[in-house]
């Protein structure tokens, strides 16, 4: 979250940068008139407070002094400050919880580098890049034959059974079969051996508390988006993320230890509840699916060399896949709610005829530490300081599985997979109808 500091220290430094993504100045204002409801109500019981205590004193001396008058007086007095105490002390808390609530619902300042809009269609596009681009070779034409959606393809191939998989859990959630189970499987080992030892290999719970999902910022303002296991209280994680940013929760690390480094191979579940009827077909859009999250622990310095890292990781994986991708610098108004700049990795479907998003790389101040309670102690002294986190899919793999049939159709009907995953499907590259 937000820190209430910079709330208070530049309002409307504040109500400027969040009207960068749409926020409007009353959200702003509700939190710094809680904030001085608070501090109002927290003076006001701490002065009670402070009064009861002479009072309980003053009654000690009464008492010793034999005057029980003046002791039954100032005892009836005590009572009736201690209630206005209590009552005072109720006051505050709940100006604490309006406090908590409203910056919770704030979403992250934008980082001034992210590019001014207010939705996708103004996120700008950073560079392309294309299988022989570095030899000189135009960007590839959509082919006759690569015009066959991933579904159409998958049914034929019986690699891909999305009505068998509707049949078992709903709409929404594919079902693959043979070498279509397969490919996904070497695309995880693919991308879990690229990235170790660099990044330490996480096998973290897919259920989580819910500190957890909030520690992100995924709670609770994106709770409709989640799969909740009310029974228990847990949630189904959208992302690896949710769990990495709390590896350390409420810890103080050493300078020296960052960027601590994790990677994890993790089903995510999402109910996509603000795109009903939209992308249904195929494996454009799905409730459950599989992921490769990169994610760092680092300081503010360190950040941007974070991200760095983990975008050049991304792409590096989709130039091995041979998949032409584009980079996108997303706009403020386009930005997750956690995040302070994100770039997205959308890679060409030749099939259904679109840049499909494979990777979002972000990077989120100290917003989620905030939350998360993640911070270090320098090593040149001083007071602990919050982390920065910073997070990216390397891969998330539905619509690579996607692009990749797509892309590597063959007239006959046959599908070639890129050279890169011959190590993880013992050679055999070609798909095809059993």
């Amino acid at each position: 979250m937000i820190d209430i500091r910079v709330l208070r220290d530049d309002p409307d430094g504040v109500k400027a940068a969040l009207g960068r993504r749409g926020v409007e100045e009353a959200e702003v204002d509700a939190v710094l008139e809680a904030d001085v409801a608070r501090r109002a109500a927290r003076t006001r019981f701490e002065n009670l407070r402070a009064e009861v205590k002479e009072l309980s004193r003053q009654v000690g001396q009464a008492k010793k002094a034999g005057d029980e008058a003046r002791a039954e007086e100032l005892r009836a007095r005590s009572l009736q400050v201690g209630e206005d105490e209590r009552t005072a002390a109720a006051e505050a808390d709940a100006a604490e919880e309006r406090v908590r609530t409203g910056l919770l619902y704030l979403p992250n300042i934008p980082a001034e580098d992210a590019p001014d809009g207010v939705g996708e269609d103004d996120n700008v596009e950073v560079r392309r890049w294309w299988p022989g681009q570095d030899l000189g070779r135009p960007e590839p034409e959509r082919l006759d034959h690569q015009q066959v959606p991933h579904w159409e393809i998958g049914e034929a191939l019986q690699i891909l059974d999305m009505e068998r998989g509707a049949r078992l859990a709903g709409s929404m959630f594919p079902l693959y079969r043979g070498p279509g189970a397969r490919l996904l499987r070497a695309l995880t080992a693919f991308a879990i051996d690229r990235h170790a030892p660099a990044y330490e290999e996480i096998r973290p719970p897919t259920v989580v508390l819910t500190e957890t999902m909030t520690s992100t910022g995924h709670l609770p303002k994106f709770a409709d988006d989640a799969y909740h296991i009310e029974r228990d209280d847990l949630w189904l994680i959208p992302t690896a993320e949710v769990p990495l940013t709390s590896m350390h929760r409420g810890e103080i690390l050493e300078e020296s230890q960052l960027p601590l480094r994790f990677t994890a191979s993790t089903a995510c579940y999402r109910r996509e509840a603000g795109s009903a009827g939209r992308d249904t077909r195929g494996l454009l859009r799905v409730h459950e699916f599989d992921k490769v999250e990169l994610f760092a622990y680092c300081t503010p310095e360190g950040a941007l060399d974070a991200q760095a890292d983990i975008l050049q990781r991304a792409e590096s994986m989709l130039q091995d896949l041979e998949l032409p991708y584009r980079v996108l610098d997303l706009c403020a108004g386009d930005l997750g709610g956690s995040s302070a700049r994100t770039f997205d990795l959308e890679a060409y479907a030749p099939g259904v005829d679109r840049w499909l998003e494979v990777s979002s790389v972000s990077w989120f101040r100290d917003y989620q530490a905030r939350r998360a309670n993640v911070r270090y102690r320098p090593s040149g002294g001083g007071p602990p300081q919050l982390v920065h986190t910073v997070n990216g899919s390397a891969l998330a793999w539905p619509r690579i599985w996607a692009a990749l049939v797509e892309n590597g159709r063959q007239e006959d009907g046959t599908v070639m997979l890129p050279e890169a995953l011959a190590p993880y499907l013992g050679g055999e590259l070609l798909l095809k109808a059993p």
